[in-house]
């Protein structure tokens, strides 16, 4: 479960590293939208990236507690986990295949495969769970 929140982080951490190093986010607005000015660049990107970011930490706020209800064997640790890591699964599945406007992706798709790689640890953790194992944490 450590492993989850871990690659929450880096997901949560990586756009914002990315906008001060490479930006690719950018490049992705401006390959969608070729005639679009740079402000309009900037505020798309800046949509994105403050999404990416809110997804991390509602992300890592998810991880926290299931990690701490695991540890402590509550009852509903299973369930909670189950329903966390499935709407998780969904999210990670939009960002993967969501399009709009010129998009045919919203999301550059390293950006969807790095929100995918929490939800591969979550599914994981909730097999461990669920087949009675302990969870590695």
């Amino acid at each position: 479960m450590l492993l989850g929140l871990a690659l929450t982080v880096v997901a949560t951490l990586a756009p914002l590293v990315d906008v001060a190093t490479v930006d690719t986010v950018a490049d992705h607005v401006r390959a969608a939208y070729p005639d679009w000015g740079p402000d309009l660049v900037k505020a798309d990107r800046n949509a994105i990236v403050i999404y990416l970011v809110i997804i991390g930490v509602l992300g890592i706020l998810c991880w926290l507690p299931m990690i701490w209800a695991v540890v402590t064997r509550k009852r509903w640790a299973r369930g909670a986990a189950t329903i966390v890591f499935v709407v998780g699964a969904c999210l990670s599945l939009a960002h993967l295949t969501m399009g709009g406007g010129a998009y045919k992706v919203i999301l550059p798709l390293g950006y969807g495969i790095l929100t995918l790689l929490p939800t591969i640890a979550g599914l994981a953790a909730v097999v461990s769970l669920w087949r009675g194992r302990p969870v590695k944490l």
